[in-house]
Formats: C-alpha cells, structure tokens, sequence
C-alpha cells in the first residue's frame, strides 16, 4: 500500500496521542471527519495500522531493567511451541522473534532489577523445548518502536 503524506501526518497524530477522537484528527490535521474516517479505515484494513493503543513504558511501574536473551531450542521441539510456551509462561517477554544466526530466538524482557531478571532467565531455562540460554542487559535504550520516520519516508518516496 502506498502511504501519502495526510497519511503519515494522521499515523504521527496517533502515535503522540492515541485516545484522539476522529473529529479532533480532522481539525488537527484540516480535513474533513469522513476523510480521517476512511484513512483509518483503509490503513487497519491493508494492515498499516494494527491497532491505536496508548504506548506502555515498564519503567513506569516498576520493570527498569531491559535485556536481551538469546535461547537455542531443541530442534524437536519446534520454534512454535516454544514460542507458545514461552508466552505463557512468562509475562516479562516483551517482543519475541525467530532469528538466524547462532541463536534460534531473541527475546527482549524486563525485569525490576538483576536479581529479579535472574528468576526470569530461570524460568525461561525451565521452559520445554528451551536448550540454552545467553543475556545481556541494556544499559540505555536509544529508539524502541520507532515507525513514524520509516512512515514519513514512505510517504516522500510515495509522492
């Protein structure tokens, strides 16, 4: 899909502040309310937009800690289960992905401190199908979920 500018100023509007009503998109951004309407329509519809949601940041109730855990799998097992069961089991998961490389997964988690991340890396190792574990902590986040200048790129190339 091919996003324009009154697309990335719309997306951008949302990212800052989700629980905008249409109407106040509409005069933000000095088009109509049928036009927000059926930009938000169309950008849910083709997959642009998954959903508008406040952005939650852990550090605001208590999870300070950000690291990165490597996981080998057993082989027999299967990334899905895994994955299934590592979401279940544990909630301090924040984003989960299947990588190439000398891992299988790459897991980004938070914790309240080391000691607490300490009892999750635990739990993780306990889960089926999870071989082998590697960590390292972050010492300062940089960019996290960062869409809108990949948004506003689009929209220049797309014009």
């Amino acid at each position: 899909m091919r996003i324009d500018a009154l697309d990335a100023a719309l997306i951008r509007l949302l990212t800052d502040s989700p629980q905008l009503p249409v109407l106040e998109c509409a005069r933000r951004l000095g088009v109509a309310r049928g036009t927000v309407t059926s930009r938000l329509a169309r950008l849910h519809e083709n997959g642009v937009i998954e959903g508008i949601v406040p952005r939650v940041d852990p550090r605001g109730f208590g999870y300070g800690l950000t690291a990165f855990c490597q996981v080998e799998i057993d082989q027999k097992v299967g990334h899905d289960q895994v994955a299934v069961a590592l979401g279940v089991a544990i909630p301090e998961i924040v984003d989960m992905y299947t990588v190439t490389g000398a891992s299988d997964m790459q897991l980004r988690l938070v914790a309240h401190d080391a000691e607490h991340l300490q009892v999750v890396l635990d739990r993780i190792a306990l889960v089926p199908g999870v071989a082998r574990t590697a960590s390292s902590i972050a010492l300062r986040t940089h960019l996290s979920g960062r869409m809108v200048p990949l948004v506003e790129t689009a929209a220049v190339s797309a014009d």
